[in-house]
């Protein structure tokens, strides 16, 4: 399940990629134009540019080999009788009766939203539990400060 991405994800990926090939002249002029201000033992800038451009060439080669493992899962298809992939679900804790709303996605697609639901990886200690639990089902996350009780409410 870990190589599960939702086309939204997917594509936040690609742009990061575009992103980071249209930074690389920049990086590419900043090592030539250091280089060329002699010594390069004791050349701070060329060093710098040199560490800009490993950071960048490593961060690209990273996720496109990620992204070349990736499977796309349309989420709009998947039933929502149960918690699956993709999911938006709707959970009250039983301690406190605190409702959170989360939407799980794969692994390399855990980033700020705007809209109200959290984004909680499948493999994540709240998300695994949930998988294909349903309305009024109740699962268990081991967490660090103790097993929380959760109750399942609502599944979009």
């Amino acid at each position: 399940m870990a190589n599960y991405i939702t086309r939204e994800g997917i594509q936040r990926l690609h742009k990061r990629m575009n992103e980071l090939i249209k930074e690389r002249p920049n990086i590419i002029k900043q090592v030539v134009t250091a280089r060329e201000m002699g010594d390069l033992s004791e050349n701070a800038e060329y060093k710098a540019a040199r560490e800009r451009q490993r950071n960048l060439e490593n961060e690209y080669n990273q996720i496109k080999r990620r992204v070349e493992k990736l499977q796309v899962i349309d989420s709009s298809k998947i039933p929502k009788d149960a918690v699956r992939f993709g999911a938006r679900v709707t959970i009250k804790e039983l301690y406190n009766e605190k409702i959170l709303k989360i939407h799980l996605v794969g692994v390399d697609e855990i980033f700020e939203t705007e809209n109200e639901y959290e984004r909680k990886s499948i493999a994540s200690p709240i998300g695994k539990p949930m998988i294909g639990k349903k309305v009024g089902d109740r699962f268990l996350v081991k967490a660090p400060i103790g097993i929380r009780k959760f109750e399942i409410l609502g599944i979009e």
